[in-house]
C-alpha cells in the first residue's frame, strides 16, 4: 500500500471527516428502507428495455484499461473500446491529446525507430464521447466530448472538449454490479503519529499492530490518541481515546437505460460493505457540547474503475476518521464498545421521483466496559466522511459517527453496581447530501443540493433502570 505520513499539528488537524465509504453505514429509519434502487430493467414507465434481460456487465477493469469511445456518425452512438488513449490533459483549457495506445513490445532497444514519436491520425472527430481511465492531468478520470479537432502534434491529436455525460456513452443498454474496491488501493495519508493500517487482499495481506486479523478484502485502521484539553477550557482534560475501523467497501453502479425525454430511466450510485469498529475512552475528557471536539486520524482515496461494458467508469472515493469527543470535563469514564454490521449509502433516480437519497445499516453493538464516577456527561464517536463521485465530480457525501453516550451521578459501575443512577448507549448518527454532479448520469440538473437529513438511532447498552 501507498502511504504518505504526515504529522500535522501533532493531536489537531484541521477538522474534516470520514466515511460514505463508513458514513455510507449509518442507520437510517425504516421509511427510508423504503425507497429501494430502481431496477434498471425498466426503463420506461411500463415499458421494459429491450436490453433488459441483458444488462452490460459490471465489474472491475483489468489492468491497462484505457478508454472508450462513442461517436454520433459511427457504431450506432455505442460505446466501443478504442485503441486510443487520452495522453494529458489540461483542466483549465479543457485540452486533451488523444493518442495511440503505445503495442506491447519487447524491451526498448533504444533504436531511433523505437524512439520516434509517432503522429496519431485524425481519428477524433466532433461529438466523440470519451471515457478514460486516469491519465496526466486527469487523475481521478475523463469523461469529455469532443468540440473541435485543434490538430496534429508529436504526441498525438490535440481536441477541445467540454463535459459529457454517461448515457451518451450508455444509450439505451442497462448496467446493474457491485464491485468490491481493493483495501490496497487506498492511498493512505496519517494524520497524527499512532495510526496502524492493515488490510488483506486474495494473494496479499498486510499486517499492522500485533498480527491483527483482518478478513480478506478488508481495510482496518488502529489508533491511539489523548484528547487535548480546548483553549479556554476551566477544568483541565486527562484522557485518551483508542480503537480501530475495519471496512471492505463495494461499489454499486446501476443504469436503467434511456427513459422517456432525454433522462435516462434510471440511475443508481452508492457505497455499500461490512463494517466493524471498536473503541474505548478513559478519563475525564472536557470540550464543548455545542462544538464538540473532532480530532481526524486519517484521509484515504483511490480511484477504482469499473468496466461496464466497453466503458471504463471511474468512481471516486474520499475517506477521512476521526474520533470526536463532547464532555463536560466533571464525569471520568472508562467505557469501550465495539460494533458490527453492514450498510449503504447513495442516491437513486427514477423518472417520476427524480434523486433520492438511500441510506440503511444493520448494526449491533456490545458494552465491553462501563464505568463512570461523579455527575456529567461524555459522548464519544469515532466517525467517518466519505464522498464518492465519478470522474472528478463528488456526487454524495456521507459523515457516518457511530458513537457512545454515557451519563452518571455519585459512583456507578456496570460491573459492581455501586450507588448511583447511570446509562451507557450505543448511537449512530448520519447526515450527508446528494450533490449537483449526480447529474453526470445525463439526469435533470436539480436546483440545489438535496440533503441526506440528519438521521439518529440510538440504544441503551447498560445503566440503572
Amino acid at each position: 500500500m501507498r502511504r504518505r505520513k504526515r504529522h500535522t499539528r501533532a493531536l489537531l488537524p484541521a477538522l474534516s471527516v470520514t466515511a460514505l465509504l463508513l458514513a455510507a453505514g449509518c442507520s437510517s429509519p425504516p421509511a427510508q428502507a423504503d425507497h429501494p434502487a430502481p431496477d434498471p430493467g425498466r426503463t420506461r414507465t411500463g415499458e421494459a428495455s429491450p436490453a433488459a434481460d441483458r444488462p452490460l456487465a459490471v465489474a472491475a477493469a483489468p489492468s491497462g484499461t484505457t478508454a472508450a469511445t462513442a461517436s454520433p456518425n459511427g457504431s450506432g452512438g455505442r460505446a466501443r473500446p478504442t485503441t486510443l488513449t487520452v495522453s494529458s490533459y489540461d483542466s483549465k483549457t479543457r485540452r486533451a491529446v488523444i493518442s495511440p495506445k503505445s503495442p506491447r513490445s519487447p524491451k526498448n532497444t533504444g533504436s531511433s525507430s523505437s524512439s520516434a514519436p509517432t503522429k496519431a491520425p485524425h481519428r477524433a472527430a466532433v461529438g466523440d464521447v470519451i471515457a478514460s481511465a486516469p491519465a496526466p492531468g486527469a487523475p481521478r478520470g475523463l469523461l469529455a466530448k469532443v468540440t473541435e479537432v485543434v490538430g496534429e502534434t508529436d504526441a498525438g491529436t490535440e481536441v477541445r472538449t467540454e463535459p459529457a455525460t454517461l448515457d451518451a456513452l450508455l444509450g439505451d443498454d442497462t448496467a446493474r454490479g457491485t464491485v468490491p474496491v481493493d483495501p490496497a488501493a487506498f492511498d493512505v495519508d496519517k494524520l497524527i503519529p499512532d495510526v496502524d493500517i492493515s488490510w488483506a487482499k486474495a494473494g496479499d495481506v498486510h499486517v499492522g499492530p500485533e498480527g491483527a486479523t483482518v478478513p480478506l478484502g478488508s481495510l482496518r485502521l488502529d489508533v491511539e490518541a489523548d484528547v487535548p484539553t480546548p483553549p479556554g477550557t476551566p477544568v483541565s482534560a486527562d484522557a485518551s481515546v483508542s480503537g480501530f475501523v475495519q471496512v471492505a467497501p463495494k461499489v454499486d453502479f446501476r443504469y436503467g437505460g434511456q427513459g422517456a425525454g432525454d433522462a435516462p430511466g434510471s440511475a443508481y450510485l452508492g457505497v455499500s460493505g461490512d463494517w466493524t469498529s471498536g473503541w474505548a475512552l478513559k478519563g475525564r475528557a472536557s470540550a464543548s457540547t455545542s462544538t464538540p471536539l473532532r480530532i481526524p486520524f486519517a484521509r484515504l482515496h483511490a480511484d477504482p474503475v469499473l468496466q461496464v461494458g466497453a466503458i471504463p467508469v471511474v468512481v471516486n472515493l474520499d475517506l477521512t476518521c476521526y474520533f470526536q469527543i463532547s464532555a463536560d470535563g466533571s464525569v471520568t469514564v472508562d467505557v469501550q464498545q465495539e460494533l458490527k454490521g453492514d450498510f449503504t449509502a447513495g442516491g437513486t433516480f427514477g423518472p417520476v421521483s427524480g434523486w433520492k437519497p438511500v441510506s440503511s445499516a444493520d448494526m449491533t453493538s456490545t458494552p465491553v466496559r462501563a464505568t463512570m464516577t461523579a455527575a456529567g456527561k461524555a459522548k464519544a464517536a469515532l466517525g467517518a466522511e466519505a464522498s464518492v463521485g465519478l470522474y472528478g465530480t463528488v456526487g454524495v457525501t456521507a459523515d457516518l459517527a457511530p458513537y457512545l453516550r454515557a451519563e452518571a451521578a455519585g459512583k456507578v459501575s456496570a460491573q459492581d453496581g455501586v450507588d448511583g443512577s447511570w446509562a451507557v448507549y450505543g448511537g449512530v448518527d448520519l447526515s450527508g447530501t446528494l450533490r449537483l454532479q449526480l447529474s453526470i448520469f445525463g439526469t435533470p440538473v436539480f436546483q440545489r443540493s438535496i440533503p441526506l437529513g440528519a438521521l439518529n438511532r440510538e440504544w441503551k447498552l447498560a445503566g440503572t433502570p
